[in-house]
């Protein structure tokens, strides 16, 4: 059985100290000892078992003397043998030979691991051993059998219990253990503090039929737990339950990095990957390396701080990466000159110049974590890498650098197949060679073609693009045959055509809203027809092109492109833009319970208020793409003030945020209760909110408590939905990279951004203008269930901000609210708090989502997190040549949402309600209190700080 047996025995001496003896040994810190004597003649050997106390070898003198003594075998690994000679007490003229195995420590550069199934500290942490003491208390309690003596292979384990069963047990216990593998992680993040062990110390927890104890019971001094211990376990264990949930995928995280690397499976070096795409100190890396590291990575522990990782003037042996704790950077003569912390890097430069260490690394916390890069890995990388990318020049300057992947091995394990991803190039090299090498060919794990199309407008936009694809389509062969030469030409017009198809299915109403590509359409189409009537083979390229712009080619003379038809210019008032939905159109087919909402496009014009310092206002009226310079200067041609304006929201806080001239879409940036305000640059100090922007005095209780929960939650979704069906994939990277940067406007995104903010503020300002302590826990209750229900309908959005409203400290100080809601609603805010955990860049909720089905509304901010983390972390160019290893990055967070709409929304609605319209009316017109300040005095008032 696996684990059960030690396959690296450890020699015992035998009597007569000619030959060793096999013995099992301890995996724990293990002390072999003997006694003889001269009265006994010969040894007597002290037969040990796992779970017997140490014993001693006494040698006599004159023995020693006589016997050649062999050195035993190497210990197993992950274990240093150590011996000493010392006088036994009970005969001086006998001497104690100890042989200890003992876990590997490290040595003063960190180049030793420890062994994986060790824990990571020597003492258990206050709160795990905590939650060990109150599991175990449980499991006695509930399932006594579960912890007994066990017999395998003529041996007995004492208090012992089995992997697969503890792993069922978990899952019985609660219903927010998902899965055996969040079991699994829950018990590896005992193991790792030693509550949990082993019984021989060789494993990490697995879902196997291995043996494991609790502490107390390895120790021997597990008691049995009285009535009163048993009471108090039974209620803490639900918490207990959810503080390991938390913390049970940095755990696995762990538990995987302590493998060995020649042990990791393909699952593990893809969970690796997925950590080190979040590590920033990782993120100017390309994909093939990243995944070269997740292979070599080996984890790094310390307890204590002070510990010198290593010295100035050391030999360069390790590249760190601190995953938890922080260090200080020293240089002799100058002291610390600098705090690195969780995500930052350290010891490459020693390595890629093969030069001593510049400084010394002190740690500055206990218990720091680091992943380390050895020299040998490191080095071997840098070679693959180089020898795997392929450079093409052109007037001796590279235009285009392609990565070497390999992506199929043979039978006999060699390589076979090899793909080339694009790392960096010109614009137009890049473009050449995706006609030629990627546009014919359909692979779904190449996704160069999308990568290009989704993020051409930040290397390539449409004025260049556009006259680029005409230039391709009317390129000729230099050189071959005629047939040769009609062939490429042929060709080349169809790849073409079949990249402007998938153009226009990515860029959707952004292809056929934009006049250079109107313009480009046109002129291709006409070229399409006149191509026709010479190469009859492209006839099914002008039809399929044809059904996308819905036009004919019945007749013989030339048709251009039927263009959209033109809306009529909305008008949207600001106050409308941010709160309320156009009545007209259907979602769902029921014309009772929503209507589909409108894109907001850069035509769209829009009424608003521009406030002066003496809160006099003009109202105006322009389209969104309007830049701050012309809004600033009509409302001062209105308003009849002076010159040298600025443009400036005045936030309900007071804050003043000067708005750039050439900002676009500057209402829909606005805060919650923000308002715009115009004055001379040197008087924006004067500028002061508006009585109305500090929002309601008094709750909605009355009228939300008499609403369906479920309804509410329904409503809010297809709200949620609504917006996040408006928003294009382009918003997002003009809103990374900078929409005045492009003079595009991201009202549709910021729209669905201040819904996050809105209902966050909502779920606050209820609870802070409640007046009444029953009222409040009635008031909480709901809100806890809304969030269930929101995750029911896989609104991650609106769940968290339900969430974080009520873990805003306004909310999470009413102390007496929160004693009295039931158990029942605690626990189920606890679980809906593990999946907030932001720890490991969001892993819990990440790991969750990557199991829902579409369609999906994702958390939003996150999403945009992760857009800016790759932006900021990456250079856009580089030898003037387009870093597309950044837009592979870009255009993989762009397909998140891609993925999350890529079905209808189709969940079935709760049953009707008589006031369905006044619940709809009442989620698209919260009004809050945004200012934090102020939700903290009504707190404050609610429930006074305690003495």
């Amino acid at each position: 059985m696996e684990g059960m047996i030690n396959s690296n025995p450890v020699p015992v001496y035998t009597s007569n100290m000619s030959s060793f003896q096999e013995q099992d040994s301890y995996d724990s810190p293990t002390l072999i000892r003997r006694e003889m004597s001269e009265d006994q003649g010969s040894a007597q050997l002290g037969r040990l078992s796992r779970d017997s106390p140490a014993s001693s070898v006494d040698i006599m003198p004159r023995q020693l003397s006589q016997t050649s003594l062999k050195p035993p075998p190497l210990p197993p690994r992950g274990r240093r043998l150590t011996t000493t000679i010392s006088p036994t007490p009970n005969s001086p003229s006998a001497y104690r030979v100890a042989i200890y195995l003992s876990p590997k420590s490290h040595n003063d550069n960190g180049m030793d691991s420890q062994h994986p199934a060790l824990p990571l500290i020597d003492t258990p942490s206050e709160r795990l051993a905590r939650a060990g003491y109150v599991i175990r208390t449980v499991i006695l309690t509930r399932s006594p059998h579960m912890i007994r003596d066990r017999k395998y292979h003529l041996r007995t384990y004492r208090r012992c219990l089995v992997g697969t069963e503890m792993v069922d047990w978990l899952m019985q216990q609660s219903s927010f253990v998902h899965s055996r593998n969040q079991a699994v992680g829950m018990w590896q993040a005992l193991l790792e503090e030693g509550v949990v062990t082993h019984v021989c110390h060789e494993h990490q927890f697995k879902d196997k039929y291995l043996f494991y104890r609790f502490r107390e019971d390895d120790l021997g001094i597990g008691t049995v737990p009285n009535n009163n211990e048993k009471k108090e376990c039974e209620d803490e264990l639900q918490d207990t339950l959810v503080t390991l949930a938390q913390i049970s995928p940095d755990a696995m995280m762990r538990m995987i990095l302590r493998k060995p690397p020649t042990e990791r499976t393909v699952d593990d070096l893809e969970i690796i990957y997925e950590e080190l795409l979040h590590i920033k100190a990782l993120s100017h890396l390309s994909t093939m390396v990243k995944r070269e590291l997740a292979s070599v990575l080996k984890f790094e522990s310390h307890q204590k701080a002070g510990t010198v990782l290593f010295n100035q003037g050391d030999e360069g042996k390790s590249w760190y990466i601190i995953l938890r704790g922080s260090v200080n950077v020293v240089i002799y003569g100058k002291g610390v000159v600098c705090t690195l912390h969780e995500g930052d890097d350290f010891g490459k430069l020693a390595l890629v110049n093969d030069a001593p260490r510049a400084a010394s690394i002190v740690l500055r916390e206990d218990n720091c974590h680091f992943l380390r890069v050895d020299k040998d890995d490191f080095n071997r990388i840098l070679r693959d890498v180089e020898a795997n990318t392929v450079r093409l020049k052109e007037h001796g300057q590279d235009v285009l650098v392609l990565e070497k992947i390999l992506t199929d091995r043979g039978q006999d394990g060699l390589p076979t197949h090899y793909k080339y991803s694009v790392m960096a190039g010109t614009p137009e090299k890049m473009l050449e060679h995706l006609l030629e090498a990627h546009i014919d060919k359909f692979n779904e794990s190449d996704t160069f073609v999308e990568d290009f199309l989704l993020t051409h407008v930040v290397f390539m936009p449409s004025n260049q693009l556009a006259p680029a694809l005409l230039s391709h389509y009317h390129a000729e062969a230099s050189q071959g045959t005629e047939q040769e030469m009609a062939d490429y030409l042929q060709n080349n017009k169809r790849r073409v055509i079949h990249l402007v198809l998938q153009w226009i299915t990515i860029a959707g109403d952004a292809f056929k809203e934009d006049p250079t590509i109107a313009t480009f359409s046109e002129n291709l189409y006409r070229n399409m027809l006149e191509d026709c009537r010479t190469h009859e083979s492209l006839k099914e390229e002008l039809s399929a092109f044809e059904k996308v712009f819905n036009t004919s080619a019945n007749n013989s003379e030339l048709e251009t492109p039927k263009r959209p038809l033109q809306r009529k210019k909305s008008i949207t008032g600001l106050t409308d833009m941010m709160r309320r939905l156009p009545k007209e159109g259907s979602i769902c087919n029921d014309s009772v319970r929503g209507a589909k909402r409108k894109t907001i496009k850069p035509t769209d014009e829009n009424i608003f208020k521009v406030y002066c310092a003496d809160h006099t206002y003009t109202t105006l009226r322009l389209p969104m793409d309007t830049k701050a310079s012309v809004i600033a200067h009509h409302a001062a041609e209105k308003l009849c003030i002076g010159s040298d304006l600025a443009l400036c929201e005045v936030k309900s806080t007071g804050e003043r945020v000067v708005i750039k001239d050439n900002e676009v879409g500057v209402t829909s940036t606005l805060s919650l209760n923000g308002r715009l305000f115009i004055a001379s640059r040197e008087h924006l100090d004067a500028l002061t909110p508006l009585p109305e922007q500090e929002g309601p005095t008094q709750g909605t209780s009355m009228v939300f408590e008499l609403m369906s929960t479920k309804e509410v939650a329904y409503q809010m979704t297809l709200y949620d939905w609504e917006l996040l069906n408006c928003v294009h994939e382009y918003e997002l990277i003009y809103h990374t990279f900078g929409r005045h940067k492009f003079g595009k406007i991201t009202c549709n995104l910021e729209m669905l951004l201040r819904r996050f903010n809105e209902v966050q503020f909502w779920v606050v300002t209820e609870m802070c203008l409640t007046n009444t302590l029953g009222k409040r826990v009635q008031l909480l209750r709901k809100f806890i269930k809304i969030a269930a229900y929101c995750k029911e309908y896989k609104n991650m959005n609106c769940f968290f901000a339900i969430v974080m409203g009520l873990s805003n400290i306004a909310v999470s100080r009413l102390s007496q609210t929160w004693e009295k809601l039931p158990s029942k609603f605690k626990r189920m805010f606890a679980e809906f708090e593990t999946t907030l955990d932001p720890s490991r860049n969001h892993r819990v909720y990440r790991l969750e989502v990557a199991k829902m089905q579409p369609p999906i509304i994702p958390f939003m901010p996150l999403l945009m997190k992760d857009m800016t983390f790759t932006h900021e972390g990456n250079k856009t160019y580089f030898d003037g040549l387009v870093n597309f290893e950044k837009m592979h990055m870009i255009a993989s967070t762009i397909r998140t949402i891609k993925y999350c709409r890529s079905e209808p929304f189709s969940v079935e609605p709760p049953p009707a309600v008589k006031n369905v319209q006044e619940v709809r009316a009442y989620v698209r017109n919260l009004s809050v209190v945004d200012n934090q300040r102020t939700l903290t005095q009504y707190s404050h008032k609610l429930e006074p700080r305690r003495s």
